[in-house]
């Protein structure tokens, strides 16, 4: 008779300096994440000043990351992934190295970088859930009750600034952050899975190795014809090897020792930062509407991420098997 593999269980600190080191890892990876989106709007431009393609920006950042990622599995003679991991490996790939960075990067050619961060500050809670399901829990009613809450706040948001004024409208990049947003949640929530039976740096390192056959090439084939600005290279430099590659390291790293559910808060400290980051870097606009919506949303997720979850019940075996 064979059996299903058992779900990892997620590891704890043990220790007083374990749950300092996961704390520390955690706020590093989230402040580099924050300037991820600044630093693509350095790359990409705007429509008025258009510098390196969106699509450049995504396939060209997964490419050097996964050469970087390439060589470091090599140098630390990292193990293969097991056979059942490629298919998960492969689905996070799909969410973090190529649909976010894409869809982002096409987005923020349109609308700006303080507005993108609202409109991803419901990313926790999306990551949240999906960990829930793919663990086997059932979110409370609660849960889910803050969950629409807090769509509806940065729905309202989309729609007051949907085009960039005060008007009840949406602009079709919106989509494309939602969606986004989706990604990022499947990729973090598959990859913070995976972190729990293998060493977290080799998680993102394989589904960006995995990546190399479709970035490489088409890197290659989307490269710039015509020059643009220096600090268009310097963002794209950003997110290759920073965001791509040595926050998901942090990442990663501290979600495998202080478990999903604790560390995943501190991505709640992710959109100020980036609205922060925005406003220095690129003197874009923080005004109190978007402070209002910011902070709500901020208290929504907050509260939705003390709501209980629960195991979902197991059939009781059959005495006749």
């Amino acid at each position: 008779m064979s059996t299903l593999p058992a779900t990892p269980q997620p590891r704890t600190p043990q220790t007083s300096a374990e749950h300092g080191q996961a704390m520390s890892l955690g706020l590093l990876g989230v402040a580099l994440f924050a300037l991820s989106l600044p630093m693509t709007r350095l790359a990409v431009g705007s429509t008025q000043s258009p510098q390196l393609s969106p699509e450049f920006v995504a396939l060209g950042r997964a490419a050097v990351a996964g050469v970087l990622a390439a060589a470091w599995l090599v140098w630390k003679r990292a193990s293969w992934p097991r056979r059942r991991d490629w298919a998960l490996l492969a689905a996070m790939a799909g969410g973090v190295v190529f649909g976010f960075p894409l869809l982002t990067s096409i987005a923020l050619r349109e609308v700006d970088a303080v507005h993108a961060s609202l409109i991803l500050a419901l990313l926790p809670l999306f990551t949240a859930a999906l960990g829930a399901l793919l663990a086997g829990q059932r979110p409370s009613v609660g849960f889910w009750v803050f969950a629409v809450l807090g769509a509806a706040l940065v729905m309202v948001y989309a729609l007051l600034h949907g085009a960039g004024r005060f008007a009840w409208n949406l602009h079709w990049a919106d989509g494309l952050l939602v969606a986004a947003m989706l990604s990022a949640a499947v990729g973090y929530a598959l990859g913070g899975h995976l972190a729990q039976s293998r060493p977290a740096g080799d998680v993102i390192g394989w589904a960006l190795v995995l990546s190399l056959p479709i970035s490489v090439p088409a890197a290659w084939w989307l490269r710039p014809a015509n020059a643009v600005q220096f600090s268009a290279w310097g963002g794209f430099g950003y997110v290759a090897v920073v965001s791509m590659w040595l926050g998901f390291l942090a990442w990663y790293r501290a979600l495998a020792l202080g478990g999903t559910v604790r560390i995943s808060q501190l991505q709640l400290l992710q959109p100020f930062l980036s609205m922060m980051a925005a406003a220095i870097l690129l003197h874009e606009t923080l005004g109190l509407t978007t402070l209002l919506f910011a902070g709500a949303v901020l208290a929504v997720v907050s509260v939705a991420r003390r709501m209980p979850v629960h195991q979902a019940p197991h059939p009781a075996p059959d005495s006749r098997s």
